[in-house]
């Protein structure tokens, strides 16, 4: 396994056509469908990136930039709309934001990127960022199945073409790895830099094992 980890780790090129930046909601709640994204992703030979890894002191706003620049794909979920419970009750705007930068990127002359939306309602999108009429969202229903299902939809032209029941099984094997990397790194939370970056590694050891076109693209 640590030979497995290393090749993997030394794989991981920013600069890379199959980079994908994955902008989600950083909850508790939300945790299953962050592993879906993570294993769905990994399962079409893409490699995640997230605002997660970008270091504290270092300006944020643009390595964010930056990073979805670096990035052939985003992926983009807007399914967070609610107020939250914290007063003061306020909604949540970076999603929509890293969207809105997403959308610079692609549209810039000479600069490949595409993104894809995510929602778990349908039809909320026309009324949350109505700007986006036409584009149609992929609706996930904020469950871990729904997020595979939606990603194999969206990446309907990969060259990969996992089946449903084999990104299940990345998922699956990604679980377990979450409870001993949390184990591990003595950390409730997965939404950390360390954390992303094993959960990367385990579920592209785990797309190698149980994708035919991933072991032969190597």
């Amino acid at each position: 396994m640590p030979r497995a980890r290393a090749r993997v780790a030394r794989r991981r090129s920013p600069s890379s056509r199959n980079t994908a930046f994955l902008n989600v909601p950083y909850d508790r709640r939300y945790e299953d469908c962050y592993l879906a994204f993570v294993a769905g992703l990994c399962g079409f030979g893409l490699i995640p990136h997230a605002t997660v890894e970008i270091p504290g002191g270092l300006r944020r706003l643009d390595r964010i930039f930056r990073l979805i620049r670096t990035c052939r794909y985003s992926f983009h979920d807007l399914s967070r709309v609610e107020l939250d419970r914290k007063p003061p009750p306020t909604p949540r705007f970076n999603m929509p934001f890293e969207l809105g930068l997403a959308v610079a990127v692609g549209k810039a002359r000479r600069r490949e990127h595409q993104w894809f939306i995510f929602e778990s309602v349908r039809h909320r999108l026309n009324k949350s960022l109505s700007d986006l009429d036409g584009s149609d969202p992929y609706i996930h229903s904020a469950n871990p199945r729904g997020v595979l299902h939606a990603l194999t939809n969206a990446l309907v032209r990969s060259r990969h073409r996992p089946k449903l029941r084999e990104l299940e099984n990345i998922y699956s094997d990604l679980k377990r790895a979450a409870a001993v990397i949390k184990r591990d790194l003595r950390t409730p939370s997965l939404f950390e830099a360390r954390a992303f970056s094993d959960l990367v590694i385990a579920a592209r050891i785990s797309a190698e094992k149980r994708i035919a076109s991933l072991r032969r693209g190597r």
